[in-house]
C-alpha cells in the first residue's frame, strides 16, 4: 500500500492553509512549554515566603523541569513512530494543563517539584516532535522557514515568559500562583485548538491504517504497508530509541562536539534565567517588574538570530554544491565568536557605574548567538545523519537539558563565590575555547564523517531508498 501521485492523505500533500495551520499550531505548543520552563523563576520570591521553602528548592523546580526533556523523548519516540504524532500533541497538552493547574494549588514545594517534573516530561513533546511534524509536512527544500519558526518559538518564548510574569508576580494580588494560573489558561486554549486543528502527519503511520482498512475490506492479508514489513516489536523499538542516542553521543564526534557546544550555551541561557533577576535587583535597584522586562533581550536576540539565519539560508544554496552539509556552518563560525565576545560585555559593565543598557547589549549579543548555534545543531545534525537524525538529535537533546538542569543548581553559589562579573567571566573564557568547533567541522566535517561507520552505513541505506525509488517509477 503506498500513496497514489497528490494524494491528499500524503501529509506533504495537504493543502498550504492546512500545513501552516497544524506548523503555527505545533510552534504555540513549543512557546507555552518554553515559557512555563523560564517564567517560573519570577515567581520565586512570593513562592519562598507563601510556601515557607528555601531557594534552592525553588530552584529545583526550575532544574527538574528540564530533565524531562532530557530522558522522556527517549522512551516517547519509539511510541510516536508506532502510535503517530497525533495522540501524543493530545495528551501531552492536557496533562501539560493539569500540571500547571496542580502547581497552582500546590500547598507545599515538594508537589510543586514533582508536577514540575511531570510538566517537563509532557511538555517535551512540544520540544521533540515539532520538528518532526515540520518534516512531515514539509519537502525538504521548504523546511528553512517553518523550522526557523520552530527555533525562534523556543527561544524567544524563554525571554517573553518572564517579561510578562514578572509583572505579574509584581502585583501583590497576583504574584507566582498566578503565573501559573495564566500558563494554564493559554496552554488550555492551545490544547483545544491542537484537538481541533492539528492531524496525524506521520506518513508510515497514515499508510499503516490504510493497509489495515484494505485488509479488513477485502478480507486479503497480503496487504501490507512498507512500514509494516520486518517491523520490530514495541518494546525493541523503545530499546533502539534508548539507546541509539547514546551509542552516537559517545561515538560520533560530530555529534559529541555540537552536543557539548549546544549543551553549553543551553546550560549558560538557564543559569543567566535563574541570575539575572537578582543582578539587576541589586545592581541597579531594579523591581522584579522591570528585572522582568530584562528578559526582552532575549526574545530581541532571538529575533535578530532568526534574521541572521535568513541570510545562512541564502549561504548555504549559494555553497551547498561545493561544501555539502558544512554550508550549514557559514553563520555558526561568526557566532561562536559574537558569543564569548557578548557574555564577556555582559560580565564586565554590569556594574553601577555603567548604564543598565550596556549591559542588556551584552544579553543580546549572547542571545543572537545562541539562536544562530541552537538552529545550527540542529539542521546540520539533520543533515549529516538523515535516518539516524532524530536519534542524533536526541542525543544532543540529552546534553543540552541535562547542562540546563545542573547549571542552575550552582548559580547561587557561583555569583556567591566569585561576584556575577567574574562568574560570568568563567562562562566567558570556556565559550572562547569552544570557538575551533565549527571551524574544525566546516574544513574537515566531510572528511570525519568519511571515517565514521555510521556515516557510511547512512550512504548505504540512502543509495538503497534511492535504487527503491527508481524501481517503483519503472
Amino acid at each position: 500500500i503506498n500513496f497514489e501521485d497528490r494524494d491528499r492523505r500524503n501529509p506533504v500533500n495537504f493543502s498550504l492553509a492546512r500545513k501552516w495551520a497544524i506548523t503555527i499550531n505545533a510552534c504555540a505548543f513549543t512557546s507555552i512549554v518554553a515559557a512555563a520552563a523560564s517564567s517560573y523563576t519570577m515567581g520565586y520570591s512570593s513562592m519562598t515566603r507563601d510556601l515557607d521553602c528555601t531557594l534552592f528548592q525553588a530552584t529545583l523546580g526550575l532544574s527538574v523541569y528540564t530533565l524531562g526533556f532530557a530522558f522522556m523523548p527517549l522512551v516517547t519516540s519509539s511510541f510516536s513512530e508506532e502510535f503517530g504524532r497525533f495522540p501524543f500533541y493530545i495528551v501531552s497538552s492536557f496533562m501539560f494543563v493539569l500540571t500547571e493547574v496542580i502547581i497552582a494549588l500546590a500547598p507545599n514545594v515538594q508537589i510543586v517539584i514533582v508536577a514540575r517534573a511531570i510538566g517537563g516530561c509532557f511538555g517535551s513533546t512540544g520540544a521533540t516532535l515539532v520538528a518532526g511534524t515540520i518534516a512531515d509536512i514539509w519537502l525538504p527544500h521548504q523546511r528553512g522557514f517553518p523550522m526557523s519558526l520552530y527555533a525562534l518559538a523556543v527561544t524567544a518564548s524563554c525571554g517573553l515568559g518572564p517579561m510578562i510574569a514578572g509583572w505579574i508576580e509584581a502585583n501583590p494580588s497576583l504574584q507566582w500562583r498566578w503565573i501559573q494560573w495564566i500558563h494554564a489558561i493559554v496552554s488550555g486554549v492551545c490544547s483545544i485548538s491542537i484537538l481541533l486543528v492539528m492531524r496525524e502527519t506521520r506518513s508510515t503511520v497514515i499508510l499503516a491504517r490504510m493497509a489495515r482498512q484494505v485488509r479488513k475490506d477485502t478480507g486479503d492479508g497480503r496487504y501490507r504497508a512498507r512500514s509494516e514489513a520486518n517491523k520490530p516489536c514495541l518494546m525493541s523499538m523503545i530499546a533502539t530509541s534508548c539507546t541509539r542516542p547514546l551509542s552516537l553521543l559517545f561515538t560520533e564526534p560530530i555529534v559529541q562536539s555540537f552536543s557539548l557546544w549546544i549543551g553549553f550555551v543551553w546550560g549558560v541561557l538557564f543559569f543567566l534565567l535563574d541570575s539575572v533577576s537578582s543582578e539587576f535587583k541589586n545592581i541597579y535597584g531594579f523591581g522584579v517588574g522591570e528585572t522582568g522586562s530584562v528578559f526582552a533581550t532575549i526574545a530581541i536576540g532571538s529575533l535578530l538570530g532568526y534574521l541572521a539565519n535568513v541570510y545562512e539560508e541564502r549561504l548555504y544554496k549559494k555553497y551547498v554544491h561545493c561544501k555539502g552539509q558544512e554550508a550549514r556552518l557559514y553563520m555558526a563560525c561568526v557566532a561562536s565568536i559574537t558569543l564569548p565576545t557578548g557574555m564577556l560585555i555582559f560580565a564586565w559593565t554590569a556594574r553601577a557605574d555603567i548604564p543598565w543598557i550596556v549591559p542588556l547589549v551584552g544579553l543580546t549579543l549572547f542571545m543572537t548567538s545562541a539562536f544562530v548555534i541552537y538552529q545550527a545543531v540542529f539542521i546540520y545534525l539533520a543533515d549529516c545523519y538523515g535516518p539516524y537524525a532524530s536519534s542524533a538529535l536526541a542525543g544532543q537533546s540529552l546534553c543540552r537539558n541535562i547542562l540546563a538542569t545542573v547549571f542552575p543548581l550552582c548559580t547561587s553559589r557561583m555569583n556567591d563565590l566569585l561576584t556575577y562579573k567574574w562568574a560570568g567571566t568563567v562562562f566567558a573564557l570556556i565559550a572562547a575555547i569552544m570557538i575551533p568547533i565549527p571551524y574544525i567541522l566546516f574544513v574537515y566535517g566531510s572528511r570525519i564523517r568519511g571515517c565514521s561507520p555510521v556515516s557510511q552505513k547512512i550512504l548505504e541505506i540512502e543509495a538503497e531508498q534511492k535504487n527503491l525509488a527508481e524501481l517503483e517509477k519503472s
